[in-house]
This record gives structure tokens, C-alpha cells and sequence, in this order.
């Protein structure tokens, strides 16, 4: 999932960050050098996950990808009381922007998964927000780009366009060739044309 279009939804519908929001791969890269203004929310790209192929003769999976949004606090106070306040309240927030929103036209809307606290100290409380959406490996329509292996193989064959039947019948079959047939002579013979 790409994280630059998340950050900017972000920044465009969360006021309470004033565009405090900056994304990374994981919370360790992002850490040590995004150094914002508090309160300040990090989107970090955190799983992916595939669903068993639901077809039989290609190959079609729900994936389903995970980020988190990292949301670093002033504590306030030693126990944290009123940070916990205020991360309901972020939650709140995060819901009203994040959920049902689709990140790109593959995706479906997003869903909430969990929240975690990662870290919390006399200065600083961080807690991370799970979010999930699904796309779908595998393309819905024929003249889509190729996606797995077998659609890129696919691709590749000429196109049908029809098919020629030579039928050699069983019976009535010819003794002096073979007998049961068939007897290698063509009884039958026709075309199908798949042009409309």
C-alpha cells in the first residue's frame, strides 16, 4: 500500500496535527529522523497478508494490507492521564477520516483493527492505531493489465478464434481398415468461428 496518499488524507482531514503527518517503512526508520512538532501522527506501512485462491484455473486472492498510524503525545502528565484523553479523542479523529475511505480505486474502505501503547515516558506518550484494507490479486477483466504469472502467460498465446472438428466415428466403422473403430476415415467435419 502506498503510504503518500494516506499521509496527505491525513493532513487534509485531521486538523488537531496542523499537517503533522509524515509516513516510513517501519517506527525505527521513522524515529530517529521525523522529529514534529507534538502531536504528530507517523504512517508506517506494517503487514500484508493473503487469502487462499478462490478459483480453480487461475489464480484470484483477497489481500489484505495493514498500516499504523503512530501517534506520538506530550504526556502531560506522569501517569498519562490526560494523554489518554486525548488519544480518545485522536482515535475519534482518525476514525472520521480513515474509515471508509478507499486509499485507490483497487482498494475497498479501509477498516480499524486495533491500537497498542508502544512507549511511554515523563515527556512522551506513543500509541499506534492498526488499520486494514483489501484489494484483489488477480484482475477482474480480461484486457486489464496482468497481475500474476499465469495472467502474464495468458497474455502471451495467440488469440482463439475458432476451431475446426475432424470426426472419426466409431461405428459405422470401415472392416477392411479396423475393426471396432475408429478407422481413420473423417466422417464428419465443421468449423466453429468465435468472431461474433
Amino acid at each position: 500500500m502506498k503510504l503518500n496518499p494516506i499521509v496527505a488524507h491525513l493532513k487534509a482531514t485531521c486538523p488537531v496535527f496542523a499537517e503533522r503527518v509524515t509516513g516510513g517503512i517501519d517506527w525505527d526508520a521513522v524515529v530517529d529522523s521525523a522529529k514534529l512538532a507534538l502531536p504528530a501522527a507517523y504512517v508506517i506501512a506494517s503487514a500484508d497478508a493473503g487469502g487462499p485462491n478462490k478459483t480453480q484455473n487461475a489464480v484470484i486472492q483477497d489481500i489484505t494490507d495493514q498500516f499504523a498510524v503512530v501517534i506520538v503525545l506530550d504526556a502531560g502528565d506522569e501517569r498519562g492521564q490526560e494523554a489518554n484523553d486525548l488519544l480518545h479523542d485522536l482515535r475519534a479523529e482518525l476514525w472520521r477520516s480513515l474509515i471508509g475511505w478507499c486509499p485507490a480505486p483497487e482498494y475497498e474502505p479501509i477498516e480499524y483493527g486495533k491500537g497498542a501503547l508502544l512507549h511511554t515516558s515523563r515527556a512522551r506518550v506513543v500509541y499506534q492505531f492498526l488499520f486494514t484494507a483489501e484489494f484483489q490479486l488477480g484482475r477482474s477483466r480480461q484486457g486489464e493489465p496482468a497481475e500474476t504469472w499465469h495472467e502474464l502467460e495468458l497474455d502471451g498465446l495467440a488469440p482463439f478464434t475458432g476451431v475446426t472438428f475432424n470426426m472419426d466415428c466409431i461405428d459405422p466403422a470401415d472392416p477392411n481398415l479396423q475393426r471396432p473403430g475408429p478407422d481413420g476415415r473423417i466422417e464428419a467435419k465443421f468449423s466453429g468461428d468465435v468472431t461474433p
